[in-house]
């Protein structure tokens, strides 16, 4: 596809992928401005002029007309009603000030405004069913720039656009208090440092060397024009890297004109926080890749850079000193600049490895394709949601509610059954595939079907809490059974970035409608989905314990069985498999049958334990939730799975981590564990195992801001900046952070600070004794007795 030439219509229409959409007032009137990556590059795109909008009830008009009297508006009543049936009309606005104006003034009346708070470029996309990807037609303007093409008076349309990306990684070196020494850029293919001070002729010559700051935010500026990247990624890249170098670019009055249209940058401090905020500029998008891992719902101990590339890469940093980078970072600009660049690059590439070995981008845009979500955006299931499901409410006849005060009241949450401790021998793990997505699609449970069925009850649906839903009229179902058939579909093709998106959008829907930050929140609505699981799992264990087995565990949508026998793991499979086929049929010959309904219930064997130790609950003979172990059978063979057990949280050390998979694989393997656990004991009172007695803990306030409550780690952090007031070197724990201590018979005390004797008491009592008591007494085996045997007292 060819641009068109100067003030030429388009011929046909182009497509590309929404990168940034933004409201714009052009000579006192509204309308938008969107930036596409096209397979041409970059465009610009500026539509016809828009109304803002919102609605009122066509019975508040009067009192609307006399209190907006003098502003500029046009009303018109539509054949649109809210849930309580009260027919609306649209107030339109050519100008955000005063649709502002307005929407304060009603408020402030106390007349009730409807969509109020749905943004004019959401609204714009949404209604026109646009998704991340966009076809335009418009009226192609003449630029200076040759890095876009720019074009007014656009109409946008869907399209299926995958695009390619252009990625930049940058990352900052700086001085304790934010001098900037360097900044590091990297992509594909492209590699540059630029460092503050004097040419070095042996340096490589990727390093690009400037005079001062000034200099280094301006030559930044230039680079990035240069490379003209469609994405910025980096590690806390927003809240750290973009946030200092605006500060340092307002100290020396540089512009950061780093728009795709050279237009400066904006930063929007995050509400109530501090520290915090975003940043956005035209036609470009920064995404920080913690931000970034948590919405794909990854999980780490820690989210440092390091940490993350050794998890996921098995490479980190190149650093003599990772604890105490600040001081390495300034004795290498001083003393060292290559080595320093190196570094600096080095975190920019670490960046990019992590994005391509996770899809991260890939599934971002997948995100955005499926939602509309901007790549951006934090979270975003309500605004998912919304995005998805206005559009067909409004051509239903309804507009939507408003959110409800005081956030609403919690609806119940998933099934977790009393379990029965114990140490076992096979126990299978039966699971609902996506149980609560499942629901939805079978009871057709729905904000416009609860209307219609509360409207209409005699053919309804029943719910729970008086809820009833339409048969026919809803659309949450038809969404959720597009979403699976695409989920198969990718999953089928091996997509696991397009897989995960759609998993992590169907699984929001329930917490969507039990979340007071939705519009369409109705306890009815998350209370028909999680009290029918309840429902559900109850019903389920009642049917496998009628085949003579028995369920000793249940939770959300996972039942436990215990076969209490003898068998090999192919038997053990087959009764997996025949338990999967019993309850399938048995759910869909009883939803036939009671609901008239077609059943979308599928239970899956999902796990064959040849070992499994539901533990008790501390210091209680009652069985634990959310907690146990158990030799998992795989091809493979035998597999240790551990789950909400020490030794996956992060809040254990080392030694008791180590200690815990040892102590169970023997008593799993029936061994002898009582001169093991002596020898642990023993070891560790003679210090053998110090360095797997440091504690991690993450400081998630400023340090002053622990009044009341003075934990260990703080009490650790504290004295550990006492000391390096003292001895004059940086404070190192003042602003959140992680730090490692441990207990010495004096408390708490920095690992880099230690100076007492290590506690050895705490940590077989506090480490050690809560492990071993969990699965002791299943094997008849005390540690008290062997804790006092090995002091010789017996």
């Amino acid at each position: 596809m060819v641009f068109a030439s100067s003030k030429n219509k388009v011929s046909g229409p182009i497509s590309g992928f929404i990168l940034t959409r933004a409201r714009r007032e052009i000579a006192g009137k509204l309308c938008l401005e969107c930036w596409l990556n096209t397979p041409n590059g970059a465009v610009q795109l500026i539509t016809d002029t828009q109304d803002d909008v919102f609605f009122i009830a066509q019975q508040d008009f009067t009192a609307a007309s006399e209190l907006l009297a003098g502003l500029d508006f046009r009303y018109r009543p539509l054949e649109l009603a809210t849930f309580e049936h009260l027919p609306v009309g649209a107030l339109y606005f050519s100008s955000g000030a005063t649709s502002f104006k307005a929407k304060q003034i009603l408020e402030g009346s106390g007349v009730t405004l409807y969509e109020a708070d749905i943004r004019l470029t959401d609204r714009y996309l949404m209604e026109r069913f646009i998704y991340g990807s966009a076809q335009f037609n418009g009226v192609h303007n003449a630029t200076t720039s040759q890095k876009f093409q720019s074009y007014s008076n656009a109409q946008l349309k869907p399209a299926n656009y995958t695009p390619s990306l252009k990625v930049l990684s940058i990352d900052i070196e700086c001085s304790e208090v934010g001098e900037l020494f360097s900044i590091g850029l990297a992509a594909d293919g492209y590699k540059c440092v630029l460092m503050i001070g004097g040419r070095q002729d042996d340096a490589p010559s990727w390093i690009d060397w400037v005079d001062d700051e000034r200099a280094l935010l301006q030559t930044f500026v230039r680079r990035v024009g240069q490379f003209d990247p469609d994405v910025f990624v980096g590690w806390n890249v927003i809240n750290f890297d973009f946030r200092l170098l605006i500060k340092r670019a307002e100290l020396h009055r540089v512009r950061l004109n780093l728009g795709r249209d050279a237009k400066p940058l904006h930063w929007r401090d995050a509400p109530g926080e501090v520290d915090q905020g975003y940043v956005s500029m035209p036609g470009r998008v920064v995404i920080d890749g913690i931000d970034a891992l948590r919405t794909a719902t990854y999980h780490f101990d820690s989210f440092s850079l390091e940490y993350v590339s050794q998890a996921l890469l098995g490479k980190g940093k190149k650093t003599d000193n990772v604890e105490n980078r600040l001081a390495e970072i300034e004795h290498d600009f001083l003393h060292n600049k290559v080595k320093l660049a190196e570094y600096n690059l080095q975190d920019c590439e670490l960046v990019l490895d992590i994005f391509e070995h996770t899809q991260l981008l890939e599934f971002l845009v997948l995100r955005s394709q499926i939602t509309g979500l901007e790549l951006d955006k934090l979270g975003g299931s309500v605004a998912a949601f919304i995005n998805l499901y206005l559009p067909k409410l409004h051509r239903a006849g309804y507009v939507s509610p408003n959110r409800p005060e005081g956030g609403g009241l919690a609806s119940p949450g998933g099934y977790v059954m009393d379990s029965l401790p114990g140490l076992y021998k096979h126990v299978l793990v039966l699971d609902f595939k996506s149980l609560y997505p499942s629901i939805i699609r079978t009871f057709k449970i729905d904000p416009l079907g609860l209307i219609e069925g509360l409207k209409q009850p005699e053919n309804a649906i029943p719910g729970y809490k008086g809820a009833l839903f339409s048969r026919e009229k809803h659309f949450l179902p038809q969404i959720i059974t597009s979403l699976w058939q695409q989920r198969d579909e990718a999953k089928k093709n091996k997509d696991s970035a397009r897989s995960q998106a759609i998993k992590i959008l169907m699984n929001s829907f329930y917490g969507v409608l039990g979340s007071g930050g939705c519009p369409f929140y109705d306890t009815r609505l998350a209370s028909s989905i999680t009290m029918r699981g309840h429902d559900i799992m109850k019903q389920t264990a009642k049917w496998i314990e009628a085949e003579g087995y028995k369920v000793i565990y249940g939770d959300t949508d996972s039942t436990f069985v215990w076969l209490d026998g003898e068998y090999s793991n192919e038997q053990a499979q087959a009764i997996g498999q025949s338990l999967q086929v019993l309850i399938n049929e048995k759910w869909q010959q009883l939803i036939r049958e009671e609901y008239r309904l077609e059943c979308n219930l599928e239970i899956e064997f999902e796990t064959h334990f040849s070992r499994f130790i539901m533990p008790t609950i501390r210091g209680s003979s009652l069985g634990s939730k959310k907690r146990y172990a158990g030799v998992k059978q795989t091809k493979q063979g035998g597999e240790l799975v551990f789950k909400g057990l020490e030794t996956v949280r992060s809040d254990w050390t080392a030694l008791a981590k180590k200690f815990q998979t040892q102590l169970y694989s023997m008593v799993f393997e029936d061994k002898n564990v009582k001169q093991y656990v002596q020898k642990i004991i023993a070891e560790t009172r003679a210090g053998l195992h110090d360095n797997e007695l440091i504690y991690r803990k993450r400081l998630r306030r400023r340090l002053d801001h622990y009044v009341k409550s003075i934990p260990p780690h703080v009490k650790a952090a504290r004295m550990a900046d006492a000391a390096n007031a003292l001895a004059g070197k940086p404070l190192r724990y003042q602003h959140k952070g992680w730090i490692n201590y441990v207990l010495t018979l004096n408390g708490p005390e920095a690992v880099e600070h230690q100076t007492s004797p290590i506690d050895y008491d705490h940590y077989i009592e506090k480490q050690i004794r809560p492990i071993a008591e969990a699965i002791l007494p299943f094997i008849g085996v005390s540690f008290e007795e062997i804790s006092a045997s090995q002091l010789g007292l017996f």
